[in-house]
Parts: C-alpha cells; sequence; structure tokens
C-alpha cells in the first residue's frame, strides 16, 4: 500500500498507438526523449519506454533506437527512473491456408532477443508479460518456459521486473514464478484493464485483482482507451500506483487530443492530489521500489 505516496509512471508513446491517431506520438528518438524529460518535468517519476521506426512510425526493437533513448535520458535525467518494455515479439497471426504456419503480423521471436536490449542498457525496470490471450484477431503467446527464459535475462541484467497482468490467470502464474525462485518478492504488478479479452476496467476487478496479490505487492492499475484516468483514480483508493501516458489513451478528455505526454501527467497528478495523495520524487521512488539512488553523470 502506497499510503498517499504514489508512484507516477508515463508511458511514452507505446506499441499499439498509431500516429493517425494523434499528431502528438512521439516517434524519433529525440521526440521520445523530448516527452519523456516533459512529462517527468510535470511529475512522473518513471518513464515506460517503446521506441519506434524514425522513418515509418512503427514499433520497433532495435537496439540502437533504444541506446539512443536511454544514454540521451541518464545524461539529461540521470535521477528518472527508466522502463523498458519487453512486450514486442510475443503476437502470432495464424495463417489463412495452415493455421500452424505464422502469415503476415506475426512478430514472435526467440525470447532472448526480446529482451536484447535489456542485457545491453540495464534499465532499472523491464516489463514482464505474462499474458497469453486473444488480442484483437490475434494472439499473444508467453508460454511459461519463454517467461521464465525472459526473466533470466532480466535478472541478470539487474531490472527490477514489472509484471504486467492482463487476467486472474496470469496472478496465479506470477505466483508460482514467485514459489519456484524465478521471480523474487515483493512483486512489482500492473494490472491492464480495458484490453478487450482481458481484465475489464472497473473497481471490482481492481478490487479482485488486488486481492489475488500476494503480502508485500507493489501494483498499478493501468487503465487503457477512456478507463485511463477513472483507473488512475480507482488505482490510488484500491492502494496502488498510477500511469497514464499516450500508449495508453490519446484523449485528454472527452472528444479533446491530448497535446503532449505532460498534460497527461498534470491531469493524473490533479487527480491524485485532490483525492488527497502526492506524487513521490525520483528518489523517494528510488527508495519505494528499492532502487539504487542516482549517481550524477
Amino acid at each position: 500500500m502506497h499510503k498517499g505516496k504514489v508512484v507516477l509512471t508515463c508511458a511514452i508513446t507505446g506499441n499499439l498507438t498509431k500516429p493517425d491517431q494523434t499528431p502528438h506520438l512521439p516517434i524519433t528518438p529525440a521526440q521520445i526523449v523530448d516527452s519523456s524529460l516533459k512529462a517527468a518535468e510535470a511529475g512522473a517519476a518513471v518513464v515506460h519506454i517503446h521506441v519506434r521506426d524514425p522513418e515509418t512510425g512503427r514499433p520497433s526493437m532495435e537496439l540502437d533506437h533504444y541506446a539512443q533513448v536511454v544514454e540521451a535520458l541518464r545524461k539529461a535525467r540521470p535521477d528518472l527512473i527508466l522502463n523498458l518494455t519487453t512486450g514486442p515479439g510475443g503476437r502470432f497471426v495464424p495463417s489463412d491456408e495452415d493455421p500452424k504456419i505464422a502469415g503476415p503480423g506475426t512478430t514472435l521471436m526467440a525470447p532472448e532477443k526480446r529482451v536484447g536490449h535489456i542485457a545491453a542498457l540495464k534499465p532499472e525496470i523491464a516489463t514482464l508479460d505474462l499474458n497469453t490471450m486473444n488480442s484483437g484477431g490475434e494472439v499473444v503467446i508467453n508460454t511459461p518456459r519463454n517467461v521464465r527464459r525472459m526473466a533470466k535475462v532480466i535478472r541478470d541484467a539487474g531490472a527490477l521486473p514489472e509484471i504486467e497482468l492482463f487476467d486472474s490467470g496470469d496472478i496465479a502464474f506470477m505466483n508460482d514464478l514467485l514459489a519456484d525462485g524465478t521471480l523474487a518478492g515483493p512483486a512489482l504488478c500492473s494490472f491492464v484493464l480495458g484490453v478487450k479479452y482481458g481484465f475489464q476496467p472497473a473497481p471490482e476487478t481492481v478490487l479482485y485483482a488486488r486481492n489475488m496479490l500476494p503480502a508485500g505487492a507493489r501494483f498499478t492499475a493501468i487503465g487503457i482507451g477512456r478507463a485511463a484516468f477513472p483507473m488512475v483514480a480507482q488505482s490510488f483508493l484500491a492502494g496502488g500506483h498510477a500511469r497514464v501516458g499516450l500508449e495508453d489513451g490519446v484523449y485528454l478528455s472527452r472528444g479533446e487530443l491530448a497535446p503532449s505526454n505532460a498534460a497527461l501527467v498534470t491531469k493524473a497528478r490533479r487527480i491524485i492530489e485532490d483525492l488527497g495523495g502526492t506524487l513521490t520524487s525520483t528518489a523517494e521512488a528510488r527508495a519505494m521500489l528499492s532502487l539504487p539512488q542516482a549517481v550524477a553523470s
């Protein structure tokens, strides 16, 4: 439980938000860095990073793009907590002719390739998705064996895994990973609410998921799309932390596109403060998450 002190994460660009949804989506490494720094100025203690192909705007896993972002952020704000995704690389689209054969749009790759940037760049936090589920007309696959292989790389890099939970079965899976030593407690978790075939965004869902967690676990309830700001409030009220960003939702209010990630952070901050909470500084967030304090470069 946060006891009123909330670690706010900003998810800067994501994997599924499309440039045609908003002209304000950061695409290039320089834009991602600039947006991250402005989000931090607005109150985010953590920035969650995906990268994109600067030419096409499509999601990318290129190490060089990650390296440019991480190196620039570490130079500009060594105190800022960097959380890098490992979610891309798990999508499977069966071909029409033979569903055993991957069709166009499949990104499924060896687990070590999905975490290669974690091994190379050693961020403070790395996400670890536990979901195997329908996603639109496709399937996301994270088998127990492959999750364990990814978790080892994350652990060896010294990063703290942030366990992304899309439904209640993922929590049962996490508990097994904690029991066999693949993960070490206390767990850092995120409930992802609003994906069509996963957890649905409601107060009852957050409380149900929270009550399944092992003792000492820290959590954030993340709302997708129109659920983004309601879940900021619900997460705080349930004793969790908060996340917003253009990865999760592109609107500041109904019909009004958010002009920046910083604007989303500012609104989330207002919600939390109106409910009686306060945002942590980066130093406070590091202490709460048992991360090393930053050393000025």
